[in-house]
């Protein structure tokens, strides 16, 4: 099996990999989560919040975009 076979979602993986770097929001099934997108991998995203990393399943979240209010 490959990497991208093993991918939930392909198309956020591909998505959150071109916004490494860049302060995002996420929109979890619980909650909403703000930080800059440090890491993405197959199953889980690191978003650093105050110099604190959030591990964040691919499978809990429901929507992600840039964050306007960071520019």
């Amino acid at each position: 099996m490959t990497q991208m076979e093993s991918i939930s979602n392909p198309y956020l993986y591909e998505t959150l990999k071109m916004m490494i770097g860049q302060a995002i929001v996420v929109q979890t099934e619980k909650n909403i989560q703000q930080g800059v997108l440090i890491s993405i991998l197959p199953d889980h995203i690191v978003l650093a919040r105050s110099r604190t990393p959030f591990f964040i399943s691919m499978e809990e979240i429901v929507w992600v975009t840039l964050d306007a209010s960071k520019k």
